[in-house]
């Protein structure tokens, strides 16, 4: 008998070689329906894969995102042996399951291929998938797979056995199909019910253009038809709600070749939504002991060697600044970090003027490959809500609950109220990728454990996903469609404190060492308005919106009300424009909601002479007429909520 320990810390006895299919049958009928793979001490395993000792076991469904990689995956393969069938000769590289689904890449030869085609494989996928078949693993030797695909005539999977080695290779079969691949798989094709084949480009293979380029096709796959129509009646959302469209129809923000690809034009109207983030911030911190401080666009070399960063990203960053001095070194700044540990060296520090907070808005730069860029979500200059906390060990825990406080204030005020915080680790099986010493990761990792259990955080723990010099609390957001994006980060760090030689005078007279705390609740100004647009669809809330009114004069005979009107209500700090233009009224109305402009104040005849204005609230409609002191009360009021 084996022990099979579940995540709810129950453990059950089974006979040795008991499957993951029949732990689940176990339970009840229900759930064995509906398991997909399981995770098998950490390593997600074919449901039908013997488990022949001691194990931890956690069952995956379409709900869990391995088992939705492993569903996606399967999919892949079944796509493969559409194509197959369809183009008998056609040539496989790798089909992996990626967040949205899967992709193949593969070789048609001669033959041309295009979105024409995707009725007919979708098709041929369904038929396939109503056989049933079973997805089943075969270790192979190095010698049996060179010769079964030599036969078949693939270089592209010859290409990738060269490098495994023997007695590590499996091949799966399904149907009339089989690859290349280390799984693992769902049990059977049944469980595929709807599929959508998506688009199609050229990638070369494995990434090399000396190589042949070949068509990836992407695709995806659900256990339900429903799920399928949802998914698409959410794509079609999304590509109304995509920050791009909408940051060119709302004039937010350009991108000019002539300035370079990924460095972002704020035009007028974005940067006046920047800079409410950034006041609106800073109002915050200051009220949270912050001290605001501006450093330079660029760094000495020697001081990014200095914090590491020159090791871990010198190749990936803009090229060096040279100056007519020999020898002498400079680059864009990556990161702010290293320029505060600077800043805190100015002075000596006790341990009674611990903990220093120094914040800045910083602009730094990293080289992106164009085809990676993408609006404001991946640029190459983008702008950082940058702080870092310089505390004694003792302050850490306090001090990181105390930025958790920030970053939840400001996701409320944004009304992003659906994320949950990822205790990023490191690699436990790849320590060489990070420095510092074991015993400060500790450290710093229980400090981050401890901090989000004690403010009660959902919190999900993935290993491998630290930053090279610390682990961190990445909070992952959901949008208004489901999708998830990483904005706020808080890491703890030991090592650069270490790197710069950071010391205070403790209460025992000796010098010790800070600890740094970064942080950054927006992540960087460019990605979060991204996902701000996306997520209120360009409806910002009052407080944010860049034109909060636009007056509406019926004639231009009310042009000189509408200029008194819109004067009244700046002397309250509520902005806006006016619409001169020589329209009709329902014109200017719906291109106003067009532009997503809240408050639209129409004024005529009878607005002029009683002192009123006729009031339609974007998305709302008529709210009827109002004194212009009513009017602001109302804007006032909101604005404050």
């Amino acid at each position: 008998m084996i022990n099979i320990t579940l995540p709810d810390g129950s453990v059950r006895q089974y006979d040795k070689g008991i499957t993951s299919a029949q732990i689940a049958l176990s339970i009840s009928e229900g759930l064995a329906r509906n398991v997909l793979a399981a995770e098998v001490d950490g390593q997600v395993w074919d449901a039908s894969r013997p488990i022949e000792q001691d194990a931890h076991v956690k069952l995956l469904t379409w709900n869990d995102a391995d088992g939705k990689s492993t569903f996606w995956h399967s999919s892949a393969h079944l796509l493969a042996e559409a194509l197959e069938a369809l183009y008998p000769g056609t040539k496989f590289g790798i089909g992996p399951a990626i967040e949205t689904g899967f992709y193949y890449d593969v070789d048609f030869g001669d033959r041309t291929f295009s979105q024409d085609d995707f009725k007919a494989i979708e098709d041929k996928v369904l038929e396939l998938a109503k056989t049933k078949s079973e997805y089943i693993r075969k270790p192979v030797s190095k010698a049996d797979a060179i010769e079964y695909f030599t036969e078949k005539g693939d270089e592209y999977k010859l290409d990738l056995i060269k490098d495994l080695p023997d007695g590590a290779i499996t091949f799966y079969s399904q149907g009339n199909f089989t690859d290349l691949c280390r799984g693992p798989h769902i049990p059977n094709t049944g469980f595929i019910k709807a599929v959508k084949l998506m688009n199609v480009a050229g990638a070369y293979w494995r990434g090399d253009e000396t190589r042949k380029q070949l068509t990836r096709i992407y695709g995806v796959t659900f256990p339900k038809a429903s799920e399928l129509t949802e998914y698409l009646t959410m794509i079609e959302e999304a590509k109304k709600r995509d920050h791009r469209k909408l940051g060119k129809e709302l004039e937010l923000f350009a991108f000019s070749e002539k300035v370079g690809m990924g460095l972002p034009l704020w035009l007028p109207k974005g940067t006046a939504l920047r800079e409410r983030l950034v006041n609106f911030l800073q109002k915050a911190q200051v009220k949270s002991g912050y001290e605001q401080v501006i450093t330079p666009h660029i760094g000495h070399k020697n001081l990014y060697v200095t914090s590491g960063h020159y090791e871990k990203y010198g190749k990936d960053s803009f090229q060096p600044i040279k100056t007519p001095q020999e020898g002498e070194e400079f680059f864009l700044k990556p990161m702010n970090c290293p320029h505060h540990c600077e800043i805190y060296k100015t002075k000596p520090r006790s341990y009674k003027d611990l903990p220093v907070r120094l914040a800045e808005f910083g602009t730094v730069y990293r080289y992106e490959q164009s085809g990676e860029l993408h609006g404001l979500t991946r640029v190459r200059g983008f702008t950082q809500d940058d702080a870092h906390l310089f505390c004694r060990p003792d302050q850490v825990k306090d001090e990181f609950k105390k930025v958790i406080d920030l970053v939840l204030y400001v996701f409320k005020a944004l009304g992003f109220d659906n994320y949950v915080a990822q205790v990023s680790l490191r690699d436990p099986e790849n320590k060489g990728k990070y420095i510092g010493s074991d015993e400060n990761w500790a450290l710093a990792e229980n400090a981050i454990i401890e901090a989000a259990n004690e403010k009660g955080l959902p919190t999900v723990v993935e290993y491998g996903e630290a930053a090279f010099y610390g682990p961190k609390l990445d909070f992952m957001v959901k949008d208004a469609l489901g999708r998830k994006w990483q904005l706020g980060t808080i890491q703890v760090d030991y090592n650069l404190p270490e790197r710069f030689e950071l010391e205070y005078t403790g209460s025992d007279n000796q010098k010790h060492r800070p600890v740094m705390i970064h942080r950054a609740p927006f992540g960087s100004l460019e990605r979060f308005v991204a996902v701000l647009i996306e997520h209120c669809a360009g409806n910002f809330p009052l407080w944010l919106s860049p034109e909060q009114f636009i007056i509406l004069p019926i004639s231009e005979k009310y042009e000189d009300y509408a200029k008194k009107l819109s004067d009244e209500l700046k002397d309250s700090d509520i902005c806006g424009l006016i619409d001169f233009r020589d329209e009709k009224i329902g014109r200017k109305i719906r291109d106003a909601e067009i532009k997503k402009i809240p408050f639209m104040l129409i004024v005529g005849e009878k607005e002029a002479a009683e002192g009123l204005v006729s009031v339609r609230r974007h998305g709302e409609g008529d709210l009827g007429s109002m004194t212009v002191a009513e009017l602001k009360e109302k804007i006032i009021k909101e604005i404050t909520v």
